[in-house]
């Protein structure tokens, strides 16, 4: 039970932060499909930040560089949908997939060339961070946490903060609900929807660092996220754009993607006999079914999705 508590944490911080980012980008108009792509980039950010952070720097300054890295190369990434779909007004569908693919490949690319310029002979997508994982644990009450959790535990008040007290966060959903009369105020949609993007990657590339060093202590890069980037949005859709419900739902979908890592502790799921690409599946599975029933039902920003052009107005 220890172990489903502490791994449903784990996902949970994941999917609340990436969908949190998603849910900045949508509300400001901007479909971010390339969640999974932004999120294998900060993931790429963070681990060159564990190898070369040099040893005995403190646990402090570990983190602080993970976090910084991570964010950082998220943000940079989603770059590209800011540009493609804000300036250019490219199909934002389009431009997500694609960017996907290249996080994934970039990626890989990016550490295979690292490996074999310090030896020839290693052409592995892997970074290994054996000891400098340890800088993120903690111990409370006989479950392993990590300060990943309170940094998602801030995310989202403060996104709640962002969205619904402020200034900015209303003149984000404006943008996202109604661009022409945001516009006709005096409000530059285009900044606001560069911002909910780069917003997007900035949460997106935490989120990525924060999967990879669930429970492991090296990452091979052409295996990507595993889809958590597609099951972030899941999140989003079921948690209504809303960031209290994105909690609920990231606690209920990270409770199904526990099981797939602890079920076998538990000897009523063992006597099902079921293969463990089942236990796997669980959270896709779910998602699906959730999002049959909740879609129709869901409210998504007027706007999302529909370029704008300063002209049209």
């Amino acid at each position: 039970m220890v172990l489903l508590v502490q791994y449903t944490l784990i996902f949970a911080s994941v999917l609340l932060l990436v969908a949190l980012g998603g849910c900045f980008s949508e509300h400001s108009g901007v479909i971010n499909i390339g969640l999974e792509g932004i999120m294998v980039m900060g993931a790429l950010g963070g681990a060159l930040a564990m190898k070369y952070m040099p040893a005995g720097c403190g646990s402090v300054l570990m983190v602080l560089a993970v976090v910084l890295c991570s964010m950082a190369a998220g943000c940079l990434f989603s770059l590209l949908l800011a540009v493609a779909a804000v300036n250019f007004n490219a199909d934002q569908t389009i431009v997500g997939t694609a960017m996907n693919m290249l996080g994934t490949a970039a990626a890989t690319m990016i550490v295979k060339a690292i490996n074999t310029v310090e030896n020839p002979d290693n052409v592995s997508s892997t970074i290994q961070y054996f000891d400098q994982k340890k800088a993120f644990q903690i111990s409370l009450g006989g479950i392993e946490l990590n300060w990943f959790m309170l940094l998602a535990v801030i995310a989202l008040a403060v996104s709640f903060v962002v969205l619904y007290r402020t200034r900015f966060g209303l003149r984000l959903q404006a943008c996202g609900e109604h661009p022409q009369a945001a516009d006709s105020v005096g409000i530059d949609v285009y900044k606001m929807r560069y911002a909910g993007v780069l917003l997007s990657g900035l949460l997106g590339g935490l989120g990525g660092v924060v999967y990879i060093t669930a429970g492991v202590s090296e990452w091979k890069f052409e295996n990507g996220v595993a889809g958590f980037g597609f099951l972030s949005l899941a999140v989003m859709i079921f948690g209504q754009w809303k960031p209290q419900r994105i909690a609920l739902a990231a606690l209920l979908f990270g409770l199904f993607r526990a099981l797939s890592n602890v079920y076998t502790g538990f000897d009523f799921l063992v006597a099902l006999n079921l293969p463990s690409p089942v236990y796997n599946m669980l959270p896709y599975i779910i998602s699906l079914i959730v999002l049959a029933f909740t879609s129709k039902k869901s409210r998504a920003p007027k706007a999302e999705g529909i370029p704008y052009d300063k002209g049209s107005r």
